[in-house]
This record gives structure tokens, C-alpha cells and sequence, in this order.
């Protein structure tokens, strides 16, 4: 691929998509990226899941559902509102390029949506926290979004506007170079700061099960409704119009996203009041605590535990001097 270059900082890169072969198939420099995203999201997951009332088990099994529905949903995402891709010349769907994923189309949002209604199906059905399992997916979002981007700037895609900013990145198109934003790294910046920001809230200032997703939400979707404004391959909603402007699906999702969840926290912080006890960590701790102890044999009466004293014997000295009384006493009679 042509060399990717950021004149305003002196650098430039040349890297090519495929990271290497096996065989006659190439292996994706992007497919790589995506997989140690998801790796280190949900190996953090499961670290962190003791401190919500989970165990990494539960982790586990939810992201053997969750993984493959995931990438089914942001594929189906992505499908419907870039359908015309997929349909044949009188209109009948290739179902063939709908399930070629290997060529490219997923969509963010598509993932989530469909990652967050696992977590709700899986924990229903174990009876375990839905708001503690979506906080801890809220970490784990943001580690995999915030490396997963930069497999957008390996295939040279996901970029935004042109730009003369000193941070601006040069890319070939159409036979000739120019300057855009770096929406990757915008994003990938904004997920790592969010990451850094609500670790540290959830660390101090975690008042209910839910809270670090709720701001999760309202985060990206603040975020992202500012960047995908600069991007230049947004998926735009069936041809609607907002004030004569094609209205982008993604940024129309992030600012109904962003406000409905600045709503559900001021009224979660401000006009609910949640006690410490209420946090699903702390009352399976204290189902542990209260759990009945082994039975214990019964205690022996008090009368059957005290020995009993030997009666006790006259002393020798006294019974040789009762007997020499007793023979005088004979003697005297005779």
C-alpha cells in the first residue's frame, strides 16, 4: 500500500495489510489488531470481575455467545444501511457478499447492540447483576475500541476531512495525496482517556450496578458524535435529510445515546439515593457471610462432664490404732 505520512510531524509509514501467509491465504494486519483487542478486553474483563460480584467464569462463558453475536450484529448493522452493496443488478440479495465478513463491513454500534442484549439474555438466566455485568463490559469496550481503530490506519480507511492541522495524515487517493484527520486516532485518544476516567470513578465514586456503563454510553456517544462529523465514509440513514443535511446514522445513534444517558444519571444521582449495600459485590458478599455453618455436635450435659471423686480411704496409720484398741478391749474382759 502507498506510504502514509504525517508532514506536520516529520513522519512517514509504509505498511503493508498483509502480516503474513498461510499457505495461499493471507493473514489481515487488521484481523490481527481486532483479535488482541478482544483479547485484552476480555482478559481485563475477567480480572476486574471479582470486584462486581462475578467470577471469570461467568466472563467466559457469557463471551462464547457473545463474541460470535457480536460480530454477527455488526455485520447486520452495517448490511442494512449500506444495502445497495449487496444486492444484485435486479435487485435480489448476494448473500454471498453478505456473509463475505472477510472482505470488510462491520459497524461498531451493530457490536454493541448486540453484545449488550447477550449480557441482558445471560444474566437473566444465570441471576446475576445486569447492571454489574454491562459496568465491566464498559472497560472492556473501550480497551477494544481503543486498539481495534488502529486497524483503520493499517487498511488506510475510517478517515475524516481534509485538514491543514500540523497533526494531519496524508493519504493516497485517487492517484494523488491529501491531508485529512486522523479520525482513528481521535478515536482510539478519546477511548483511552474515557478508560482512564472512569476506572478511576469506578474506583471512588461507584454508587449503583450500571453507573460506569451509563457513562460508558454518554462518553462514546459525546465522542463520537463529534468525530464522525469529520469522517467522510459515515453510513447515512435510507437518504433522509436533517435541514437539507443527509442525517449520518452513527452521529444521529451517539446523540440520542449521549443524552438519554446523561438523563438516567442525573436521576440516578440525583434524585435516587443508593446505599453501599445495594452494589451486587456486596450483597453476594454478604449472602456469603450469613450462609449457615456446619452443624456442630451437640454440648455434653454439665452434670455427665464432671468427674466423679472416689470415695475416700481412711488413712493406714488410723486403722492400726483402731485395731490395738480392740484387742485390749478383749484382754480387759478376760
Amino acid at each position: 500500500m502507498n506510504p502514509i505520512t504525517f508532514p506536520g510531524l516529520g513522519i512517514t509509514v509504509q505498511i503493508d495489510r498483509v502480516a503474513f501467509s498461510i499457505g495461499s491465504k493471507p493473514v489481515y494486519w487488521y484481523g490481527i489488531i481486532i483479535a488482541c483487542g478482544f483479547l485484552l478486553a476480555a482478559g481485563f474483563a475477567a480480572h476486574i470481575a471479582p470486584k462486581y460480584g462475578l467470577t471469570k467464569d461467568n466472563v467466559t462463558d457469557m463471551l462464547l455467545f457473545g463474541l460470535p453475536l457480536g460480530i454477527i450484529g455488526a455485520r447486520i448493522y452495517y448490511v442494512i444501511f449500506y444495502f445497495s452493496l449487496y444486492q444484485n443488478a435486479d435487485g435480489s440479495v448476494n448473500w454471498g457478499e453478505v456473509v463475505a465478513i472477510w472482505d470488510g463491513g462491520l459497524a461498531i454500534y451493530g457490536g454493541i447492540i448486540a453484545a449488550v442484549t447477550v449480557v441482558v439474555v445471560f444474566s437473566l438466566v444465570k441471576k446475576l447483576s445486569i447492571g454489574a455485568f454491562l459496568d465491566i463490559g464498559a472497560f472492556g469496550l473501550l480497551i477494544g475500541q481503543a486498539i481495534g481503530r488502529w486497524g483503520n490506519f493499517i487498511n488506510q480507511e475510517a478517515y475524516g476531512a481534509e485538514a491543514t492541522l500540523p497533526w494531519r495524515m496524508g493519504l493516497m487517493v485517487n492517484g494523488e495525496y491529501i491531508y485529512v484527520h486522523p479520525t482513528f486516532l481521535y478515536e482510539s485518544l478519546w477511548n483511552l482517556v474515557g478508560l482512564l476516567l472512569l476506572w478511576q470513578i469506578a474506583r471512588r465514586w461507584r454508587k449503583y450496578d450500571g453507573q460506569i456503563f451509563t457513562m460508558y454510553v454518554a462518553w462514546y456517544g459525546l465522542g463520537r458524535f463529534w468525530i464522525e462529523g469529520l469522517r467522510t465514509d459515515s453510513l447515512y440513514f435510507f437518504g433522509l435529510t436533517f435541514f437539507g443535511t443527509p442525517i449520518r446514522t452513527s452521529q444521529a445513534l451517539a446523540a440520542i445515546s449521549f443524552l438519554v444517558a446523561v438523563i438516567v444519571l442525573v436521576y440516578q444521582l440525583k434524585f435516587r439515593t443508593h446505599s453501599p449495600e445495594a452494589l451486587f459485590v456486596n450483597r453476594r458478599a454478604a449472602e456469603t457471610a450469613e450462609a449457615p455453618a456446619e452443624a456442630q455436635p451437640a454440648a455434653a450435659p454439665a452434670a455427665a462432664m464432671e468427674p466423679t471423686e472416689p470415695e475416700p480411704e481412711a488413712p493406714a496409720a488410723q486403722t492400726e490404732t483402731t485395731q490395738d484398741t480392740t484387742e485390749e478391749t478383749e484382754k480387759e474382759k478376760k
